[in-house]
């Protein structure tokens, strides 16, 4: 009898922490040039050429079935390029976002940009595009930037910081593979989320994207701490075989990590356990060089 009682205790404790929660669930995919350049398309070169419709095709597929409520995107073209995915998704069956948020650059990479698609009504959105740094005796600009977008999911207010820090091709012998820049870059965009919003504070953030760098690289350990503080948490992801990987350069072969989603303390204790997931479905191949990966919070 006691037991009973203990297992009914139990069950209605589980029930008050779960029961009346809802679930938001928040993606990052870098959608490998979803614009018109130069590209190989069927063995063929082909100068200023869109995004082939099998790879287009394999995108939806995969948004569709992850129905992320947040979708931060990297390496989207113009603006009419999201509109032509929204309204694609819309005519193939969904998932369908009220809302769409695209960001400019200012004398960066004038041909990627990043976006959002959300179930949830943007609050508030920064489009921080003049982020400049020290670098190498001169001064250099964020590529791509950092588009900033308050979410009040459930009557809670989210920061989500979308970022695609630069890539590893570099011709500066100076700086191999743009470790440097990165850093500087990782450093710049750090210190503005930092100034907004202290670790001290009460704020709930998050910060997703293509950093292009490892979990252990100075630009990842840059958004973690700061001055032996904690400023962020890296969520933990997988894919269906526990592999972690979520990029595939062609040209060497090679496999890495360098997509990631990264929560402020209070969000990471929004997490539900185990539902970090990164994509490795039949499509994931033929849609990008990236892998989607998403994770779940309660509220």
């Amino acid at each position: 009898m006691a037991s009973l009682r203990l297992l009914i205790l139990v069950l209605l404790f589980r029930h008050s922490l779960f029961g009346e929660s809802e679930v938001v669930r928040v993606a990052s995919f870098n959608l490998r040039n979803y614009l018109s350049c130069d590209r190989m398309v069927e063995g063929k070169w082909r100068p200023d050429y869109p995004k082939p419709e099998i790879e287009k095709k394999a995108v939806r597929s995969i948004i569709r079935s992850v129905d992320p409520d947040i979708l931060a995107l990297q390496e989207m073209g113009d603006f009419p390029y999201l509109v032509e995915l929204w309204m694609d998704l819309n005519e193939t069956g969904g998932p369908y976002y009220p809302y769409a948020i695209w960001m400019p650059t200012n004398g960066g990479d004038e041909i990627r940009h990043l976006a959002y698609f959300s179930k949830f009504p943007p609050i508030s959105v920064s489009k921080h595009t003049d982020l400049s740094f020290s670098y190498l005796g001169g001064v250099e600009k964020s590529g791509r930037g950092l588009l900033e977008v308050t979410f009040c999911p459930f009557g809670q207010s989210i920061q989500v910081f979308n970022l695609h820090l630069k890539s590893m091709w570099t011709e500066r012998k100076d700086d191999p593979q743009a470790k440097i820049r990165r850093e500087k870059e990782a450093r710049t965009i750090r210190d503005l989320i930092r100034k907004k919003y202290p670790p001290e504070g009460n704020s709930e953030f998050l910060i997703v994207g293509d950093f292009n760098d490892h979990k252990d690289s100075s630009p990842l350990r840059r958004f973690k701490s700061v001055n032996n503080a904690v400023l962020s948490i890296l969520i933990p992801c997988f894919d269906s075989r526990g592999h972690l990987w979520t990029h595939y350069f062609k040209k060497q072969d090679s496999y890495s990590r360098i997509d990631y989603i990264l929560a402020n303390q209070k969000m990471a204790q929004r997490f539900i356990s185990k539902s970090g997931c990164i994509i490795d479905s039949e499509e994931a191949s033929l849609a990008s060089d990236h892998r989607l990966i998403y994770a779940d919070f309660s509220f």
